[in-house]
Formats: C-alpha cells, sequence, structure tokens
C-alpha cells in the first residue's frame, strides 16, 4: 500500500511539502519532502530540527515504540484515548460489514489511517494533509460539527463512558469519531467549542478514577496561574453532577487562527516513547538553540520545575511540555497543560531536572542547575517563594473549586510534603547562594 498526501500549514493552507507513506506487509515507511515553493519563501522554517531545510525525500526512522513519520507530523495523530475511539469505532464497522456478508476477512488499522483519522478543524497545531484527491483529511462529515459546543457535554461523557464499560453503540462511536486529541495521553475527552467559542478539550473523569482527578487538574492549573505560570485557560463545569475539567486550546488565536505546535520530544529530537532518560537541562539546550525569547522561557520552565517539585506533578514527560512557532524557525514555550498531582506516586520525575540528579523531585535538585538556566541566586529565591506561597493555599482554592473533604484528604499528600519546608528554607535564607 502506498499513499502520498499533501502537507499544508495554517487557515490559508499553505502547502509545506508532500508526505510519502509505504507499507509492505507489517513494515511501515514514512518519507517527507519539502515543497520546492516552500523552500524559497521568505517566511519558511523547518518543521522540526530533524527535518532541515533540504529538497529531496527526507525518510523517518521508526523506533520500537515510535511514530513512522517524523516527530512534527506524529505531534498531530491522536492521543492514546483517540486512538482507542478509533479502533473501537473500526472494530464495530468490520463486525457490521461481517453481519452484511459485505467483508470476510479483517483489515488492520496502519499508521496513515491513525494520522488520518483526527477532524481537520480540532487537529492541534497548524498542520493540515490533503488526500490523493485534494481533500482535507479529516474533512467534516456532511450534517456533522467538527467540534460540538459545550451544550452537548452530557452527550460526550455518556458516550466516552460508555466506550469505558465497553458497551458502546455505532452512534455513539461515530459521535465520538475524529475528535481524539495529541494533547493528553490515555484519559477520556473530546474537543468541543466553548461559550466564548473557542476550541476546548473536555476532560471527563474516568470510570477507573479513585479520587476527583478533573477536579485536581483544575486545582493544579489554578494554583499554577497564581504562582506565575503561564497556563492553559482552564475551569471545571458541570455536566448532571460529574465534574468536567474544561482546558481552552492555546494552539489557536483569538479569532480561531492555527498556530504551529510540536512537543518538546520534537524540538529536541527525541523520540519521546523511547526507553532513555532526559533531562530540563536537555530541554534548556533546545530553548538556547532555537527559543525566540531565551531568557523569558528558561525562567518560566524553571518556575514550572519549582511547582511540579512541590505539587507532586511527576507525570511531566516530553510530550507534556509544548512550543509554538514565533517566526522565522523560532519558538516559544507554550502555556503549561496536563499540570496533575499525583498523591499516590514517588516522588520521581519523568523528566529529570539534569543527569546528575537523577529522577528525584526536590528543592535541592531544582536549586542545583540554576545557574544552568542563566538565574541569579536573588532571583531563584524569589521565584521559589513565589511559587510556594501559592501552593501553600491550596486548600482554600480546593473548597473554592468546591471540592469536598474527602477531596482534600485525597489530594494532601501531593501538597503537603518535606520538600515545601526546604523551599520556604532556601528562600528565605540570606545571602548570594
Amino acid at each position: 500500500m502506498k499513499r502520498t498526501l499533501q502537507v499544508h500549514l495554517g487557515d490559508e493552507s499553505r502547502r509545506v511539502g508532500t508526505l510519502h507513506y509505504d507499507q509492505n506487509g507489517a513494515g511501515e515507511h514514512g518519507a517527507f519532502a519539502y515543497d520546492e515553493a516552500w523552500l524559497a519563501a521568505k517566511e519558511r522554517f523547518a518543521l522540526d530540527p530533524t527535518l532541515p531545510l533540504v529538497a529531496g525525500a527526507q525518510f523517518h526512522r521508526k523506533m520500537t515504540t515510535g511514530s513512522v513519520f517524523h516527530a512534527a507530523l506524529a505531534d498531530t495523530e491522536p492521543d492514546g484515548w483517540g486512538r482507542r475511539v478509533i479502533l473501537r469505532d473500526h472494530a464495530k464497522r468490520r463486525q457490521s460489514a461481517r453481519r452484511a456478508a459485505q467483508a470476510t476477512e479483517s483489515v488492520r488499522l496502519n499508521a496513515v489511517d491513525f494520522l488520518l483519522a483526527v477532524d481537520d478543524g480540532s487537529r492541534v497545531g497548524a498542520l493540515r494533509f490533503r488526500d490523493e484527491d485534494g481533500v482535507l483529511q479529516r474533512a467534516a462529515e456532511p450534517g456533522r460539527r467538527t467540534a460540538p459546543p459545550l451544550l452537548e457535554l452530557g452527550h460526550l461523557l455518556a458516550a466516552s463512558r460508555a466506550v469505558e464499560y465497553e458497551t458502546e453503540t455505532a452512534a455513539d462511536l461515530a459521535y465520538l469519531r475524529g475528535r481524539g486529541t495529541s494533547l493528553g495521553g490515555l484519559r477520556p475527552k473530546c474537543t468541543v467549542v466553548d461559550d466564548d467559542g473557542w476550541l476546548a478539550i473536555g476532560k471527563f473523569p474516568s470510570v477507573q478514577d479513585e479520587r476527583a482527578v478533573t477536579k485536581g487538574e483544575v486545582l493544579a492549573m489554578t494554583l499554577a496561574k497564581k504562582a506565575g505560570l503561564a497556563v492553559a485557560a482552564t475551569r471545571l463545569v458541570d455536566s448532571d453532577g460529574i465534574p468536567v475539567a474544561l482546558v481552552r486550546r492555546f494552539d489557536r488565536t483569538p479569532d480561531g487562527k492555527r498556530l504551529m505546535y510540536v512537543s518538546a520530544a520534537t524540538l529536541l529530537g527525541v523520540e519521546s516513547a523511547g526507553p532513555e532518560e532526559h533531562y530540563y537541562t536537555e530541554i534548556v539546550d533546545a530553548v538556547r538553540m532555537h527559543g525566540a525569547a531565551v531568557r523569558d522561557d528558561l525562567e518560566e520552565l524553571w518556575r514550572r520545575m519549582a511547582f511540579g517539585i512541590l505539587i507532586t506533578n511527576v507525570d511531566d514527560h516530553l510530550r507534556n511540555h509544548g512550543f509554538l512557532h514565533a517566526e522565522a524557525g523560532l519558538w516559544r514555550l507554550a502555556p503549561a497543560f496536563d499540570l496533575n498531582p499525583f498523591p499516590d506516586r514517588a516522588r520521581e520525575l519523568k523528566t529529570w531536572v539534569s543527569a546528575e540528579t537523577g529522577p528525584e523531585a526536590t528543592v535541592e535538585a531544582l536549586m542545583s542547575v540554576r545557574a544552568y538556566f542563566q538565574i541569579p541566586a536573588k532571583r531563584a529565591k524569589e521565584i521559589l517563594a513565589e511559587v510556594e506561597r501559592a501552593v501553600a493555599g491550596w486548600r482554600k482554592v480546593a473548597r473554592a473549586l468546591g471540592m469536598t473533604n474527602r477531596d482534600l484528604d485525597d489530594f494532601a499528600d501531593a501538597f503537603e510534603h518535606p520538600q515545601r519546608g526546604v523551599a520556604r528554607r532556601v528562600a528565605a535564607k540570606a545571602g548570594p547562594g
């Protein structure tokens, strides 16, 4: 099987290149070639560091657990939840076809099937794909909105819950189809349009949750803003008594224009699913090389590390950090997202502070890289104090969000731990050190 897709950028659908896909048995291969007009354009930029601005096909070698496609393209693929919906929808369609004697054998979905299964209107970032007939993928189906309005949240929640219980109907899957995102992982979610007309992600409680996870995420995002972080706008909405976290998409402008987005893994040029460890100091190196506002973004990143350590956000892998294209191939740190307190996990970071510190989520590790982030000691203490003060008010903020005493007990260990005291002592310490 071979496919040739045109890759476009932004709402004006500017063609930037061609994606070639080849499947031979179980083997899959992808290659990308920039369009000659894009290479000659004044506004050209490399889609990711592994795709330099050169003529001709550039092949991507798939790692064991990675994507067939180059990282910037793979960033637009559906996440784990989206893939789950796609697979269930495919299986349901095959069952219907067999019952109608229209098919006798299973057809396995391939990498390009998943890539093109995301609705064009809600695909993360600014990249878009046209098929061999010039049709944008995935094009909206007749009579179907690309992203439903917020008032349909209850329908989305019910359909998602049916998928978790494995009781979904074909209608449930048709309703969810194409609306998976690449910013989130395995938890149930869906793209919606909020009351202000912004594209947003509705994140639902899972039937397997043992605590109020959606409330915890909104709590963390609210505290992050109080701590001075740049964060995606997030709020709790009620859907028939079920708390849903509504996260506004930051890869769209106020008038709905698309912004080019890549994950931190992509900017680092690494396979995010690879077995090797990665470090915040590597993100520092990438910011120095590709950043449009190096000093500001390094301080923001250091502040995020401090916040993550103090709320026990230990799911901080490289796909949970991202960048937005600014200009001329330079990037800015995207607003923080997917911040979650984990009271039941070991205090070990997915992205290590540095190779020397290991995975430990400690203030000592944080302070050990202050100079690498180009942050003076006095400023580092100011930031640490600001973050600790914000986290110290977590109970008050939680109650304002409607969290119960049981919710507070469930999350307490994530916020109340010895590192908070260490942070206060370090921030209050006199002298330049």
